[in-house]
């Protein structure tokens, strides 16, 4: 079996980097930082985030349902109390600018984002945030697989909450911390 290449992931510094930098005085700013957010907090796929619909998240409760996932699946995911303050934000501020919104996230003209478009406002942000790595919104998959994975340290969590079927899938993220270990015992004694 061919052994599968190890996903970049963002460092906690990189996470906080391209959060800085955002100017939230401004629509799509405030709309661009809380996508990141949510990204880095739960893990969806571009398409899973570009289709959610305000009543797939419950903000009592920060219950997020992601419905026709990858192979038409569903799951349901937790989001920490802040994520949910943002989107509270995001949400007061998308209905003053826009309008009732069906989707979390839209265009100023209320059309569903277009894929390629998210693709490159994360380039464009990652780049000004100092970040040398190619970053994707899949990165911030990557990263929130890892995050979780370190944290918990339990792999079926980290496959439940990505949507996979297959725990091999799910697999590649102890590499990630396998090099972790690997560097921590050769850094033991310095």
């Amino acid at each position: 079996m061919a052994r599968r290449k190890i996903p970049e992931i963002l460092t906690e510094e990189e996470q906080k980097q391209i959060m800085s930098i955002f100017n939230v005085r401004y629509f799509n700013s405030i709309r661009n930082r809380t996508i990141i957010t949510l990204f880095l907090a739960s893990g969806l796929r571009l398409s899973e985030l570009i289709n959610l619909r305000w009543k797939e998240i419950n903000l009592m409760t920060g219950q997020l349902k992601v419905l026709e996932g990858k192979g038409s699946k569903d799951r349901i995911l937790w989001i920490s109390d802040s994520v949910v303050e943002e989107l509270r934000m995001w949400k007061e501020k998308q209905s003053e600018k826009l309008g009732i919104c069906d989707l979390v996230f839209t265009t100023n003209s209320k059309n569903k984002l277009d894929d390629r478009n998210v693709r490159r406002m994360v380039y464009k942000y990652s780049k000004r945030a100092g970040i040398s790595k190619n970053v994707s919104p899949h990165t911030f998959r990557h990263t929130f697989a890892s995050d979780l994975l370190r944290s918990t340290k339990n792999i079926r969590l980290v496959q439940k909450a990505l949507g996979h079927e297959d725990l091999s899938t799910t697999m590649i993220y102890t590499h990630i911390v396998d090099e972790e270990f690997e560097e921590a015992l050769k850094n033991l004694r310095g």
